[in-house]
């Protein structure tokens, strides 16, 4: 095998398997309080509001690295709906806009992440600026009480 083959595997291994926490932009929802931190370089800059799946409907739990970004997609599934910066993590969901900002906090949606249009602008030139790539969207149901246990 060519040296430098194995040089660039080697060094390419541990960024296709880090874990969430050693990547520079760090997006954490948390199905039970309907949040979204954002870290960047390990550091919180940014804690906002979301809804995840309302009654009847799933947001999956798991890690995921971007694979595509649209500044206006429209649901092919949900009525042409409007996803305004739309960072599609897996499948086609995605953390996007929305206009139902009444209801974040709640869960609302089918499946997605729905974020207040602001921050998910705010949200989709982080990924841009710091790379697809770099950045996981991490969606997992914590609850405060088995959280403030685990720090015991």
């Amino acid at each position: 095998m060519d040296m430098r083959i194995l040089a660039a595997a080697l060094v390419a291994a541990p960024l296709l398997c880090a874990p969430a926490a050693a990547m520079p932009l760090v997006a954490t929802v948390d199905i039970a309080t309907q949040t979204m931190t954002v870290e960047r370089y390990g550091e919180v800059i940014h804690t906002w509001p979301v809804s995840t799946a309302r009654a009847g409907f799933t947001t999956p739990e798991g890690e995921w690295r971007p694979y595509r970004m649209h500044r206006l997609w429209h649901s092919r599934t949900y009525d042409n709906a409007p996803m305004p910066f739309a960072v599609f993590y897996d499948r086609g969901w995605s953390v996007h806009g929305t206009t139902a900002v009444s209801r974040l906090g709640t869960p609302a949606s089918h499946v997605c992440v729905r974020l207040e249009t602001v921050n998910a602008e705010t949200f989709y030139n982080l990924v841009r600026e710091i790379g697809a790539g770099n950045t996981r969207v991490v969606i997992r149901r914590e609850t405060p009480l088995l959280s403030a246990e685990l720090r015991d």
